[in-house]
């Protein structure tokens, strides 16, 4: 008689996020009990839970009412601000949970910290999930894609709730367990990564079709939204074909062009470039791609560069790069650098994962990770489902690259891809996603590079040593010693 009155489970943490991922749950069918620190917040989920449907939903006011209105063992997601505010929430609530019980981080934390807290929260016989969320507001609402990892039997506890909250497509719900430890969090940091180099490329893609190619923007959300139609379908091709024809309210034209030119972020890019720089794996797209958000910030010291250098001289390139082009054929080339260019950074984010992996003993799933990103997240897209197939195909594919249907398609574009590079190039746009992405394309297909200069530099200055292609060992040679006695016996 009692668990008929309980809920099923209970979230903390209700800004829209957590109130709109509160709703979902509530409108599968699953009672859910809702708290927050501000009252006004538990509030405002029962007035929508009210107004969206007579949702199953539960407002409690305190710590100890909010755990106890749930049916053991209890599940408690958390959605508040990553870092101390996830520390103070869990003690919080920990203070009345009983072993068994099952604590479920849903934020953007370093994957470290969720490690800690598994510790912490073993010590009280609690289980513990980090989850990634990925889809933003309407995703939270109308079906996200999950990345829960941490405790397998917590993962099994909520399993029924997780497959029908999250988005669902053809091959199942956008939701597996990830593995142990922190790796929820780590795949939602480099899904971020990806999301960064994702964006970064599509707006170089805008920059050289409207100031090399002369699109307005009636042109570009027009070739946009055809490109939404082939290899590159994707939530974000969509998105940006609408945000052109959005009108500003308060003055002439289009909002877009309103808009300052500067990127905020939250961090999860700049992990992603830590942790391949702390791996060795090479992420210049992802890298590339959190320069330019740095750049961008400069506003008013790219503004006097620009004075500076005009004064010194400096003639813009736009205008002659730009006479005589063909539009045709330059949105053509626009397109296929920017598929080419995606699957290099897609390959980046996907050798980050299998390096951690490696590293922590997870055993990531790749193929699995691609399919459950096709729908609810943000960087969603058509060819996600042929990622996944290219690791079911091949568990140890090296790189998307040398995947043999992804290698044929970089093949048949790299020439349109250095044609969009050099013109831009050229025209003086920088292009650094791209051109990141073709030199990584470029560096990785050659079977020889001038790596063997930069070790005998190392070994010169450092003795650092060698290795021959022809012979097997450790060589040292005394570089400058020889070099003399070459030149005194010159001519």
């Amino acid at each position: 008689m009692e668990s008929a009155t309980l809920s099923r489970i209970g979230l903390a943490g209700l800004a829209v996020m957590g109130q709109n991922l509160a709703l979902n749950i509530a409108e599968k069918g699953f009672p859910i009990s809702v708290y927050n620190r501000t009252t006004s917040k538990v509030d405002e989920t029962l007035d929508r839970a009210a107004e969206e449907g007579k949702l199953p939903v539960s407002g409690q006011y305190s710590p100890r009412d909010f755990v106890l209105s749930i049916q053991r063992p209890r599940s408690v997601v958390i959605l508040v601000k990553a870092g101390a505010p996830v520390d103070q929430t869990i003690a919080a609530l920990s203070e009345h949970m009983e072993p068994g019980d099952c604590i479920i981080d849903g934020g953007n934390e370093w994957y470290q910290n969720t490690e800690r807290r598994i510790q912490e929260a073993e010590q009280k016989g609690l289980l513990y999930l980090g989850m990634g969320v990925s889809g933003g507001e309407e995703g939270a609402r109308h079906g996200p894609s999950l990345m829960p990892g941490g405790s397998f039997q917590a993962y099994n506890n909520i399993k029924d709730i997780l497959g029908k909250v999250a988005a669902q497509v053809e091959d199942g719900p956008c939701v597996t367990y990830i593995g142990e430890g922190g790796s929820g969090n780590f795949v939602k940091m480099v899904h971020n990564g990806i999301e960064y180099g994702d964006m970064q490329l599509i707006s170089e893609a805008y920059d050289v079709l409207k100031n090399v190619g002369g699109l307005s923007n009636d042109e570009l959300a027009e070739t946009f939204t055809d490109w939404n139609r082939c290899e590159l379908e994707s939530f974000l091709i969509e998105i940006t074909s609408d945000i052109f024809r959005v009108k500003d309210e308060h003055g002439d034209g289009e909002l877009v062009d309103k808009i300052l030119d500067k990127t905020g972020m939250k961090g999860t890019g700049k992990w992603t470039v830590q942790q391949a720089a702390e791996l060795s794996v090479a992420a210049p797209t992802i890298a590339a791609s959190l320069d330019c958000r740095y750049l961008s910030g400069l506003k008013e010291e790219r503004e006097n560069a620009a004075k500076v250098l005009n004064e010194a001289g400096l003639k813009e390139e736009i205008g002659s790069a730009s006479r005589g082009i063909d539009k045709k054929r330059l949105i053509d080339d626009v397109r296929q650098a920017l598929y080419a260019s995606k699957i290099c950074s897609y390959a980046q984010g996907m050798n980050l994962l299998r390096a951690k992996s490696l590293e922590k003993g997870w055993n990531l799933n790749l193929g699995e990770l691609a399919r459950i990103w096709k729908g609810g997240c943000i960087i969603r897209a058509v060819f996600l489902d042929r990622i996944k197939k290219a690791y079911q195909r091949n568990p140890n594919l090296a790189s998307l690259v040398v995947d043999p249907e992804f290698a044929k398609e970089m093949v048949q574009r790299q020439a349109a891809w250095r044609r969009v590079v050099g013109l831009a190039i050229s025209a003086g746009i920088s292009t650094p996603g791209m051109c990141a992405s073709l030199a990584y394309f470029d560096t990785y297909r050659r079977a020889r590079l001038p790596a063997n200069l930069v070790q005998a530099q190392r070994d010169l200055f450092g003795a650092h040593t060698y290795e021959r292609i022809d012979l097997p060992g450790s060589y040292h040679t005394e570089w400058t010693k020889l070099a003399r006695k070459s030149n005194a016996s010159s001519p």
